[in-house]
């Protein structure tokens, strides 16, 4: 069985840092540059030919998961259509923008700010946004708070957070137990920290990326890419994964003040309101049906851990079950759909935690289909052949 040993123990001290990633492997016809706003340096990857006044219609965002950069997105970049604008941003403490603390009592709202007033400077309004794991969190966060077209929803974290919730969102302890920056593998940061990109140690990032992000037998051509966006990510006070306090209930730790892990504590992340938007976006909800990490089984909670056996003690279902984490997304985008808007699961067999990487094509084309370039009376379909099948999948 695999296992994924992710998710501190020392971490730096420092409070406001620069970015460490400034220098950065960019593939064919994609470019780099920070855009200063008033609350942080961000960076951002678009594509050399990208018109800057192209509609709102046409204008895709990424957001990236966590333990990872806008470096991921590249190949997708590459391959839409011209006829887009794409742009990928670096979220707070991951790649080229600037590292600074988290406030984990605000959910994610710093990272969704911070896309927002990097989207103004960039005279973006209402985009077609795609958000991959913390990215899916991300998303839906900006969707409370600002207009988009539509929503892809690719391997997101549940509506209520990472950890430590019933199938209702209820928590199962008033601190949230299990949850947060405890639930980060101390050897995995350490690695993390010392940017190591071999594999001879199941908690390098390099291991992680192949027992955790991908399924068994994918390989690929830019894994080093890939590895290179983990280790952009920040292990700075308040950045990954963060800080935690003990607690009084199994496993013994609870989330603290800052950082991204306790950012998606229960008790601080709750997106499920997007069931009461007035104007609901058009969601597709993509997910890799062996995914390990966000799953009802998840190799990242403890407590699926604890029923394994894997951690010691644990004080059973009625106390602590594991966090049905499809199931919970499921539930929300049904209430979604009753209330009036339109949700869609697309689930890929044989397919892990990285859909876009995994099946780039069968992605590719959800995507267009979902911002009507594909299937869309108004905009007749292109040769889709050309774009749909020069993947490699």
């Amino acid at each position: 069985m695999r296992h994924a040993p992710i998710l501190s123990s020392t971490l730096s001290a420092r409070i406001r840092a620069p970015a460490y990633h400034r220098v950065m492997t960019l593939l064919d016809g994609i470019s780099s540059r920070i855009i200063d706003t008033d609350r942080l340096g961000v960076n951002i990857l678009e594509r050399t030919g990208d018109d800057p006044g192209t509609a709102p219609d046409r204008t895709v965002v990424l957001l990236h998961g966590a333990l990872s950069s806008a470096l991921v997105w590249q190949e997708l970049m590459q391959d839409l259509p011209a006829e887009f604008r794409v742009v990928a941003i670096d979220l707070r403490g991951f790649g080229g923008t600037e590292h600074m603390p988290v406030d984990a009592s605000r959910g994610v709202r710093d990272l969704s700010d911070d896309v927002a007033v990097a989207l103004v400077e960039l005279g973006i309004d209402a985009p077609h946004l795609v958000g991959w794991d913390l990215g899916g969190a991300v998303a839906l966060q900006y969707a409370l708070d600002h207009p988009v077209r539509t929503i892809l929803l690719e391997s997101p974290v549940s509506p209520y957070g990472l950890g430590g919730t019933r199938l209702d969102g209820t928590r199962l302890t008033d601190d949230d137990a299990g949850c947060g920056a405890g639930m980060a593998n101390a050897d995995f940061v350490r690695r993390l920290n010392a940017r190591e990109s071999g594999d001879e140690a199941p908690t390098s990032p390099r291991s992680v990326f192949r027992a955790s992000f991908v399924a068994e037998d994918f390989t690929a051509e830019h894994e080093d890419l890939w590895v290179e966006a983990m280790l952009s990510t920040s292990t700075a006070t308040g950045n990954y994964p963060g800080e935690s306090v003990t607690s009084p209930h199994w496993p013994g730790y609870a989330p603290g003040r800052f950082g991204v892990l306790n950012a998606l504590a229960p008790s601080n992340f709750d997106v499920s309101a997007i069931v009461d938007l007035p104007v609901k976006p058009p969601i597709l909800w993509v997910r890799g049906v062996l995914d390990p990490v966000v799953s009802d089984t998840s190799f990242s909670d403890p407590n699926h851990l604890g029923a394994l056996g894997i951690l010691p003690d644990w004080p059973g279902s009625d106390v602590a079950p594991a966090q049905p984490m499809v199931s919970q997304t499921r539930e929300v985008l049904r209430r979604y759909t009753d209330a009036g808007g339109t949700a869609t699961e697309l689930g890929l067999p044989g397919v892990g935690h990285t859909p876009h990487l995994e099946r780039p094509a069968v992605f590719r084309r959800a995507l267009l289909e979902l911002t009507g370039y594909i299937g869309s009376p108004a905009s007749p379909a292109p040769p889709t052949e050309a774009i749909i099948l020069s993947s490699s999948d």
